[in-house]
């Protein structure tokens, strides 16, 4: 199919004018491409990781090793999504010049670029483990949302450590084991 900027525009999901470098905490969810369940799965509420939850966990553990004023905090891996918050600290040598992420132009420390940089490491090590260049691993996008308040931190960090078991409730009969 030719090009049509009316039917292939890809509109960004980002907070529009929102300085993504800004210090604050970030909730963050990737799926899987095609919600395939690759990184483990649910028996009962534990999760247990695959070969590939375990990359996912151990790619995110790394973040800080290649962006250093990265802070983590509460993260899990769903059968085929990850949840985390990403911690970006008040740091006076972080550029903040109307800094946008564009897609040719990823903007160091940002998190746009954070949230890329871990996806290319799970894909890149997947991959490699698996013998392959495909099927990708990653829905394209990815979702996120500015964490405002300590109440909706504490909220947040709920949600993250309760997934699994929440998810074990909320399994569909033919979606349970």
């Amino acid at each position: 199919m030719k090009y049509d900027p009316a039917l292939h525009h890809r509109r960004s999901i980002r907070l529009s004018g929102y300085d993504y470098t800004q210090a604050g905490a970030y909730f963050v969810t990737a799926c899987t491409a095609a919600r395939r369940r690759l990184f483990g799965e649910l028996v009962g509420s534990e999760m247990r990781l695959s070969r590939y939850g375990a990359i996912a966990l151990e790619c995110w553990e790394a973040i800080p090793e290649h962006c250093p004023r990265v802070e983590l905090d509460a993260f899990v891996v769903m059968p085929d999504h990850i949840h985390g918050i990403l911690v970006l600290p008040e740091d006076a040598d972080r550029a903040r010049v109307a800094a946008r992420e564009r897609f040719s132009k990823p903007v160091a420390g940002s998190l746009p670029t954070i949230v890329r940089l871990y996806k290319a490491a799970v894909t890149r090590q997947i991959n490699e483990w698996r013998g392959t260049a495909n099927p990708p691993v990653w829905q394209r996008n990815y979702y996120e949302h500015v964490i405002r308040s300590q109440a909706a931190l504490e909220r947040i960090r709920a949600y993250i450590v309760d997934n699994p078991s929440r998810s074990a409730l909320d399994q569909r009969p033919e979606q349970a084991g």
